[in-house]
């Protein structure tokens, strides 16, 4: 049976990736959220962290696009 495994390192560069062609700052996601600091997203965005549910739905939106497509998949056996 094959099961989906997220790839961390791959989702944060999607993140970042997304996120840049929608010309949107750190500092902005940073506001969005309420963050103090930044380094969550830059956590994020180097796969070091996925963001929880809760964050993934709003960055989704915020990205204009689906869940499904902010995260990327490997397939394990």
């Amino acid at each position: 049976m094959n099961a989906p495994l997220v790839n961390a390192v791959e989702t944060g560069k999607n993140i970042k990736r997304l996120r840049e062609e929608k010309g949107i700052t750190v500092k902005e996601l940073q506001k969005i959220f309420g963050f103090d600091t930044p380094q969550a997203i830059y956590r994020w965005q180097r796969g070091e962290i996925l963001p929880c549910l809760d964050n993934l739905l709003v960055l989704a939106k915020i990205l204009d696009v689906q869940v499904e497509n902010l995260i990327i998949q490997n397939q394990i056996k």
